[in-house]
């Protein structure tokens, strides 16, 4: 009888241990069920982090609370890591765990948001004002999805404390102001940050997308966003009343001239094959309906894949500037001023190939393979791809979806696109992207750190 028992209770253990995942992996179902029994306190994190944006370089609350969670979960975290070229302290977060010796894996969120009113309707909709850098009055909005990549890797950081049986090595969390001024990771990196916390040796981030279906996630090997250049353009006239134009030399003519011809530098300048962008995203001059002014300023955004056109297009735009203002007979000595900024550019974002195939398995394991696509290059840019070192460390960034399924399908048949990052209107469904953001991220993070 006893030893029939005892017969049992091996069976029993034995059947027990096989369904076990074993040490250092993790069953699919169970990450995703973790997941799903966390989403009620996430979401309340999350609709929180959205009531409440901050504007880059001022994202004083929105990091306080986010580096305050990582405490509470055990995380030994720094606050204001980061140093802008003119000496201020940026709001960045670095959260540790180390566990043992092992490999030392980076993974980033940001956290600033933009200068949107938001028109979605929704009953955690940010009401928020703030002043901008040029002094304006605006709307703020997490548009981009920023508290999405906030509330990931919250519920992240949870799971990868309570599984540290599962893994070794440290576990390095960035929280990353100004990524919407790209300044934000070029800051924390010029306040020592792997000379502070460690050189990594992986880095992960992932961006929220309205173009595939929340509940999938997406990959792509090589270059997947373009660089960034931030351009400033100033046209300089005479000012004059606005009864006697004769007398004035009109930067608001020069301008509205420049802002149209520029359109024509990628358009006929540059080989067609040579993907570029060029937009004037903000124009700002005047004070008065009837005075024409001195100056009119405008700021405008660059984006290619390569430095060659990059240059290039930087040289159109001085001349494009120069030819308009001596046409209109401005002396020399008030000229435009083209000044391309130091601080606010971003090289091409480019997936490291093994790594991105490795993650991309490891997401087949975590989802499966129907929730697992295919990402395409862009044209928007990033900041991330400097915390990799111009590719001396692997890095990888995927897509995770974010739209309503059937609203996607809906917007596909009839060619109409749901409203995108930085549109009033970006929604994410937000359950199901948290959901899927934390299983894939957390399975690609025990993957890399169970060497």
């Amino acid at each position: 009888m006893t030893r029939a028992i005892n017969r049992r209770v091996v069976t029993l253990v034995a059947i027990t241990m096989a369904a076990l995942p074993a040490m250092g992996q993790t069953a699919p179902s169970s990450l995703a069920a973790s997941a799903e029994q966390r989403l009620p306190a996430l979401t309340e994190t999350y609709k929180h982090f959205h009531r409440n944006p901050e504007l880059s370089h001022h994202e004083e609350k929105t990091s306080a609370l986010f580096a305050g969670e990582l405490r509470k979960l055990g995380y030994t975290v720094t606050e204001r890591v980061g140093k802008y070229p003119d000496g201020s302290q940026a709001y960045g977060v670095v959260a540790m765990l180390q566990n043992g010796t092992g490999p030392r894996l980076l993974i980033r969120t940001d956290m600033d948001a933009l200068p949107v009113v938001e028109q979605t309707g929704l009953d955690y909709a940010s009401i928020v004002r703030s002043t901008n850098a040029q002094g304006q009055d605006v709307g703020v909005m997490h548009a981009c999805g920023h508290d999405i990549h906030m509330t990931v890797m919250l519920g992240v950081a949870r799971e990868m404390m309570e599984r540290k049986s599962q893994w070794h090595g440290a576990l390095m969390l960035i929280g990353q102001p100004s990524e919407e001024t790209i300044d934000g990771a070029r800051a924390m990196l010029a306040d020592g940050l792997y000379e502070r916390f460690g050189r990594p040796d992986f880095v992960l981030a992932e961006h929220d997308d309205s173009v595939h279906a929340a509940g999938n996630v997406a990959f792509k090997s090589g270059p997947m966003l373009a660089s960034s250049t931030s351009i400033d353009v100033t046209m300089r006239g005479v000012g004059a009343h606005g009864s006697a134009p004769q007398l004035s030399k009109d930067p608001v003519l020069m301008a509205a001239e420049f802002v149209v011809l520029a359109q024509s530098i990628v358009a006929r300048q540059i080989d067609p094959q040579q993907p570029a962008v060029l937009t004037v995203g903000m124009i700002h001059g005047g004070a008065k309906r009837n005075i024409i002014p001195d100056e009119v300023a405008m700021g405008l955004t660059l984006r290619t894949y390569s430095d060659k056109v990059r240059d290039q297009i930087i040289i159109d735009v001085r001349r494009t500037a120069e030819g308009i203002a001596t046409g209109y007979g401005v002396p020399q000595d008030r000229m435009p001023v083209v000044t391309v900024s130091r601080t606010e550019i971003a090289p091409v974002e480019s997936n490291d190939p093994a790594l991105t195939e490795r993650m991309r398995k490891v997401a087949i394991g975590a989802l499966g393979a129907d929730h697992v696509d295919a990402a395409d290059s862009v044209m928007g840019s990033e900041d991330v791809g400097l915390f990799s070192l111009d590719g001396k460390i692997p890095a990888m960034m995927f897509r995770l979806g974010a739209a309503d399924p059937v609203k996607l399908a809906r917007a596909i048949e009839t060619g109409v696109p749901l409203p995108a990052q930085h549109s009033s209107l970006f929604a994410p469904a937000y359950a199901p992207t948290i959901k899927t953001g934390v299983t894939a991220m957390t399975a690609m993070a025990l993957d890399l750190l169970k060497e």
